[in-house]
């Protein structure tokens, strides 16, 4: 009997590495094939500007701004704000963020798409011609002159202009984003209601990282939204 037992158990010693690498595996499958199921259902995730604060963080910067009536326009220029900078490889900026924003991107030697899509947060439209897609500055370049950037070097204003590091940049339908012009969060907002909380944490975000001021509307504006996120 003791032989009996042992036998058993040595036959049940060699089989569980096997069982459990059988249960490993399964599992995998399964986990792969949900993968699967949601890019199916769900198409691939999109590229986009790096992710902003929490809505939390950001009514701690928001709060932390200074609150001043907006500055005039006096001596502003857009040329002030030297954009479209090199990026390396051939590529200026807003070659760049139509290569991160967008998807299935291809680009001749010269860096220009050749092919590819650009999905708009904006107003949830997708766009096939880099011609039809503007590279919007989330606080536009006269909104920061008036907010602070009147009395920056202009190296400093190129650092916006261009700045891919936070969410000053990114790849929208082109009338829309005219549409925008320079109105601040209290007269313009994106048309798609469910993109409200993200701009209003990307545009506090980079006023906070530029140390540029807040009106009382737009602190307003920004806050209403923030609240609700």
């Amino acid at each position: 009997m003791h032989r009996i037992r042992s036998s058993v158990y040595a036959r049940r010693t060699r089989h569980a590495p096997h069982a459990r690498r059988t249960k490993v595996t399964a599992a995998l499958a399964a986990l792969l094939a949900v993968c699967a199921t949601l890019l199916t259902a769900n198409g691939p995730a999109q590229a986009s500007p790096p992710a902003p604060p929490s809505a939390a963080e950001a009514r701690t910067q928001l709060g932390a701004l200074t609150e001043r009536t907006e500055g005039s326009m006096d001596g502003y220029d857009r040329d002030k704000f030297p954009h479209w900078s090199s990026q390396g490889d051939n590529c200026n900026t807003r070659e760049a963020v139509l290569k991160r924003d967008g998807d299935g991107v291809e680009t001749g030697s010269d860096c220009y798409p050749t092919s590819g899509s650009w999905f708009s947060e904006y107003d949830g439209e997708t766009w096939t011609e880099p011609s039809d897609v503007d590279i919007d500055h989330l606080i536009p370049l006269a909104e920061a002159w008036r907010s602070g950037a009147s009395g920056w070097t202009q190296d400093q204003r190129e650092g916006l202009a261009n700045d891919l590091d936070v969410a000053q940049l990114i790849a929208v339908t082109d009338n829309v984003n005219q549409s925008k012009g320079d109105k601040d969060p209290a007269d313009w907002m994106p048309p798609s209601t469910g993109y409200h909380c993200t701009y209003a944490r990307m545009w506090v975000w980079v006023k906070h990282t530029y140390d540029m001021t807040v009106d009382a509307a737009e602190k307003q504006a920004l806050s209403g939204v923030l609240t609700g996120c």
